[in-house]
């Protein structure tokens, strides 16, 4: 068989392939041959063989055929044959395959050979792939090199230890006495490795941390000498003496005073060194004094050594390096938090950085700058950050418009100052703001009544210039639909203000509801906003002409929202000026924000504060909330609140009738008014006239119930049939007081599963006389078409003596005749 070809030659092959194909047939062709020549047991070419698949094992492609090869050449007693057996040992086994412990005792045998190269290729292969059978099998004869004299030997062994802790971590203990004494030797090549063993046992051990923490001083020598010594021309890199030991040395430092002030203090000395004396016009000198700053803010350091380590991180943003900016950035993002006022001197070049190109740099800068931000800056770096989102790439918007409301929301000086914060991001980048911008901002200005008619000037003239970003048009059209009175009244005090009429108010509103830009929910928004403005302005058959066109909306959104305000003008016009009066001052939630979740027809969707009435969050709305949290689950059914007794009763059942169906099913919601269709059998009151509304009931001889009884408040029940409809059962509850003190701010809520529907009408008081002077009565009306047993949960919520009082409790022995 004739000689095969050189690997030098194959590589040479190779590289004239002008296309994939033919790279892949000539492979597949020496493959062969080498195949050829393994069946034979060529000895004289193995060599040459197992080298070449391992050039082609480079280029991808298999050679896991050649791996039985490797062990023969390890075998061997030539040294070429086992340089190649090892290297190839080392690239085509691994501990998953069984062919690797074969290796174990040749790998045992070359660790003590008398040539010290087949020693070290013994090392470095154990080193690199031994398992854990391997590393429990050949420890022994690692931890007798580690004690060897030769320090070619030394170093390898102590690599080859590090990977025998990794695999087996209770063989640590062995290696402790040998590595002691390693940090006493002169070769650099052996210091370093040792620093590297010392480095792993530490952090895979507390007690070995322990243990050599009374190395520091030692450790701390060897250091000093690294910067104090002269020029060495073997450890010489850009002129630092060997700057891989002294990031080492750094690194082992760093762990070993990490929550312990005597090897702090034992370190802090060096440390104010090698952060003065290093050269830093080399990226050689910038990566020590990385590892030293690190290093500084990880320990328990003085402070001036950590405004040290925050400088010379300032002066890292100033180097043309990218990386060196980056990593500047990223480790003052992890200090800002306990150095604040030491990064704030830095402040300016960090915000210098938000003009980089460099992307990443950029990215980082936004999020240190909005780390910075406080109090006493707020309007600087706002100002700058504000300028950045005007400029920067779309994928920077939503996260810096999200940075600025937060920070707005916690520093803003001022309410103007607040609002027009906001109203910038959402001019600029009202498409990329979060879910919440909108109900957030709402609940802002309507919390704050002084600005009220500078607000909605403001909108209505961003609504003139721009109709595009839909958040700011939301915003914009709730606060004209809210405060269109003010607008054109000319009320503002703290600008010029303008002269606008009804007429092209109406035209901005009507506008948004045909305009292509518009979505689904702005015209929502457009929509309430002109049914508000029925009691606001005096054009309201323009405002009726409007609503009715959208009856026959194809959006079934819309078509419903128009369908019940053509309702409320025709059958409910006496309640509509009481029905959209402006909006009480919120209490923002503290859980999920305003924002809440609406179950639309099976569907979750944000309500973002938009439904069929005005859309911040009521007292009703939440009692009606807290209702859900009492039942704890998916079974609650609709419940329908009417006013508190501060609205006579009559209106407070018409009220109920308009708006029958409040489906509280999909979690707490932020307005009064679902959006779902009417269950059947329809509306609970349709068909009663406030005036009828408790005369037509009839006792149908059904007993008395006690509900609660405790702490001196007793609730009864009393039921009666409501002569229209006979699957509505009218109960109604008697509160009393036997405690020689008034209950007062009395609360009763009630919620059933979601075959019935719960209506509850106003109380008739507030206030529980004490000593049974006098009762608290309220009408519950449940609708129950499947004649199902009753079962009701309730929550008593009052102040006694100064304190308050809440409590639940289960109502489930109704008698028969009340639901049947």
């Amino acid at each position: 068989m004739p000689a095969p070809i050189r690997l030098r030659e194959l590589i040479r092959t190779i590289r004239t392939a002008r296309t994939q194909a033919e790279e892949r047939e000539m492979i597949q062709k020496e493959c062969a041959a080498i195949r050829s020549s393994f069946r034979e047991e060529d000895n004289t070419y193995r060599c040459r063989n197992v080298a070449k698949l391992l050039y082609m094992h480079m280029l991808g492609y298999p050679a896991h055929f050649g791996q039985l090869e490797c062990l023969k050449l390890i075998a061997s007693q030539k040294f070429t044959d086992k340089r190649i057996g090892y290297l190839g040992a080392m690239l085509l086994l691994d501990e998953r395959q069984d062919v690797h412990l074969l290796m174990t005792n040749c790998i045992k045998n070359d660790l003590n050979h008398s040539t010290q190269y087949v020693q070290g290729l013994a090392l470095c292969t154990l080193g690199c792939m031994g398992s854990s059978e391997m590393c429990r099998d050949l420890a022994g004869e690692v931890e007798k090199l580690l004690k060897t004299s030769n320090s070619y030997l030394r170093k390898k062994a102590a690599l080859c230890a590090v990977h025998v802790i990794r695999k087996v971590p209770e063989l640590m203990e062995m290696f402790l006495p040998a590595t002691k004494n390693l940090l006493s030797e002169k070769n650099h090549g052996v210091l370093h490795t040792s620093v590297v063993l010392l480095t792993e046992m530490c952090e895979r051990s507390p007690d070995m941390l322990s243990h050599f923490r009374k190395l520091v001083p030692q450790l701390v020598r060897i250091l000093k000498n690294l910067i104090m010594s002269g020029y060495s021309p073997e450890h010489d890199v850009s002129g630092i003496s060997d700057p891989f030991l002294q990031v080492r040395i750094l690194r082992l430092l760093r762990i070993l005073g990490r929550s312990d002030d005597d090897s702090s203090e034992a370190m802090n000395d060096i440390l104010a060194q090698v952060a003065t004396n290093t050269e830093t016009s080399k990226n050689v000198g910038n990566a020590i004094l990385y590892e030293t700053v690190l290093t500084i803010m990880d320990i328990k350091s003085e402070s001036g050594l950590r405004v040290l380590a925050i400088n010379i991180l300032g002066r890292f943003l100033l180097n043309n390096d990218k990386n060196i900016r980056y990593v500047a950035l990223t480790s003052l993002l992890k200090t800002v938090q306990t150095d604040h006022n030491a990064v704030q001197r830095h402040r300016s070049t960090i915000v210098d950085c938000l003009k980089d190109l460099d992307v990443s740099i950029k990215r980082r800068a936004m999020e240190l700058s909005f780390a910075l931000v406080n109090g006493n800056n707020i309007r600087g770096m706002m100002k700058e950050l504000l300028y950045f989102l005007d400029s920067c790439d779309p994928d920077f918007k939503a996260d810096c418009a999200s940075g600025v409301f937060l920070a707005a929301e916690k520093y803003a000086p001022s309410k103007r100052w607040h609002i027009d914060t906001i109203m910038r991001v959402l001019t600029t980048s009202g498409s990329y703001v979060r879910d919440d911008s909108v109900p957030n901002l709402i609940q802002l200005i309507t919390n704050s009544v002084e600005m009220h008619a500078y607000t909605v000037q403001r909108l209505y003239k961003a609504l003139l210039d721009d109709i595009s970003q839909q958040p700011l048009v939301q915003v914009s059209s709730w606060c004209i639909g809210e405060y269109g009175d003010l607008l054109v009244s000319g009320q503002c005090e703290e600008e010029e203000p303008i002269q606008v009429t009804e007429d092209e108010v109406l035209d901005v509103l009507e506008g948004l509801l045909v305009s292509n830009l518009s979505t689904p929910v702005t015209r929502g928004y457009s929509l309430t906003a002109i049914m508000k403005l029925s009691t606001r302005f005096s054009s309201v058959n323009r405002i009726k002409k409007v609503v009715s066109i959208y009856g026959s909306s194809i959006d079934v959104e819309l078509q419903q929202r128009a369908v019940e305000y053509n309702a409320m003008f025709k059958k409910y016009d006496h309640m509509r000026p009481a029905l959209l009066e402006r909006m009480p001052i919120m209490e923002k939630s503290s859980s999920n924000g305003p924002t809440e979740m609406v179950q639309t027809n099976g569907e979750t969707e944000p309500s973002a504060l938009e439904s069929k009435h005005p859309p911040p969050v009521t007292q009703p709305t939440n009692q009606a909330n807290d209702l859900l949290d009492l039942l704890g689950g998916n079974d609650v059914g609709p419940v329908i609140q009417t006013s508190m007794p501060t609205k006579p009763a009559s209106s407070g059942g018409e009220l109920l009738d308009l708006l029958g169906d409040l489906s509280l099913t999909g979690g707490p919601t932020s307005a009064p008014v679902s959006t779902g269709p009417p269950p059947q059998p329809g509306f609970l009151l349709d068909g009663l006239s406030s005036q009828n509304l408790f005369n037509d009931i009839s006792a149908a001889g059904i007993p008395s119930m006690t509900a609660y009884n405790k702490n001196g408040l007793k609730i009864e029940f009393t039921f009666q049939r409501a002569t229209p409809n006979p699957n509505i059962a009218v109960i109604t509850i008697h509160a009393s007081n036997t405690t020689d003190a008034d209950m007062t701010e009395f609360v009763f809520q009630a919620a059933v599963p979601k075959t019935f529907q719960l209506q509850l009408l106003s109380p008739s008081s507030n206030v529980v006389p004490a000593l049974n002077q006098g009762t608290v009565t309220q009408v519950i009306r449940v609708l129950n078409p499947q004649k199902q047993q009753l079962r009701m949960r309730i929550k008593l919520m009052y102040s006694h003596k100064g304190s308050a009082v809440q409590d639940l409790a289960e109502v489930n022995n109704f008698p028969p005749q009340a639901w049947q």
